[in-house]
């Protein structure tokens, strides 16, 4: 299994300080010494070196080389890297997750054994089939003519493997149109097209087909947050980004994404990122910036 993941390393180590477009359908990779704060689409996550510590709401999680996890819908997250030292950046995979594609693999399969469903976004130990099948697909990014065919045979092989294993409930939750993420999914996306724009939970609610009661339960146990903190999360971020890259001063910034009054947005970026926001931007356009994001 080193072998394998020696190669899969060497492999990734061709990606930019960014997530990478492998030209293989859904697959990207990523070599980073900083982590930037972003949404996570849904989709599998494999890390192959370093470390990575999300925070998601209240959640703060770890995850460590050759462990995997799923985020199941749109999710707002902070985070750090962590390298494994001098010349050796964090690495990692990503699989962007199709319901389609995992429906195709739950036709005629057996009702699976009971299994103890493990909390949202923990990290797994990947099995020595999951390293070899990734394997098997990056070294189809050196094989175009063979990718269009094996690549779909290999991505239903890696879902295969976490639907055997702890996550396998999630994944399969996952395909089920009619099942929680699916409704919940539904409200994520319009928070996301409408983050700008005040909203009541009722309407939300409704539109997930669910009680308000039963949303917010369920809105908090899939995403971590609540829907307002969901859409404050949103607007931070994207706040965030502009502040790197668009000229404009924190106030304006502060009304372009939705808020009202410039002292209460700079209080909120304070909270999440821990510094105001023309001192977080400034440590980013810093040379020595530090690898927090």
């Amino acid at each position: 299994m080193n072998t394998a993941i020696d190669e899969l390393r060497r492999l990734v180590m061709r990606a930019d300080n960014k997530w990478t477009d492998t030209g293989l359908p859904r697959v990207a990779m990523v070599q980073a010494e900083a982590c930037a704060s972003q949404v996570y689409q849904p989709m599998l996550h494999l890390v192959l070196q370093g470390a990575k510590t999300l925070s998601i709401g209240d959640q703060v999680l770890q995850y460590g080389p050759i462990t995997y996890f799923l985020v199941p819908v749109d999710v707002p997250a902070t985070g750090e890297i962590h390298p494994s030292g001098p010349g050796l950046p964090y690495l990692a995979i990503s699989l962007t997750l199709d319901p389609a594609v995992i429906a195709t693999l739950l036709e005629g399969e057996c009702p699976p054994r009971e299994q103890r469903n493990p909390s949202r976004f923990c990290a797994v130990t990947a099995p020595a089939e999951m390293i070899d099948a990734w394997l098997r697909m990056l070294r189809l990014i050196d094989r175009p003519h063979e990718a269009a065919v094996l690549a779909p045979m290999i991505e239903r092989e890696i879902l295969f493997r976490v639907l055997q294993g702890p996550l396998g409930g999630m994944l399969r939750e996952m395909a089920r149109p009619d099942g929680h993420l699916a409704q919940i999914r539904r409200a994520t996306q319009w928070i996301g097209e409408h983050y700008t724009e005040p909203f009541r939970v009722e309407p939300l609610a409704a539109l997930a087909g669910m009680s308000v009661a039963a949303f917010y339960r369920h809105f908090k146990s899939i995403t971590g947050l609540t829907p307002i903190q969901y859409q404050k999360h949103l607007r931070l971020l994207r706040a965030r980004w502009l502040l790197l890259f668009d000229p404009r001063d924190a106030a304006s910034i502060a009304f372009t994404v939705g808020y009202e009054s410039a002292s209460q947005f700079s209080r909120e970026y304070s909270r999440l990122f821990g510094l105001p926001p023309a001192r977080d931007a400034a440590r980013f356009k810093s040379p020595t910036a530090p690898g927090r994001g």
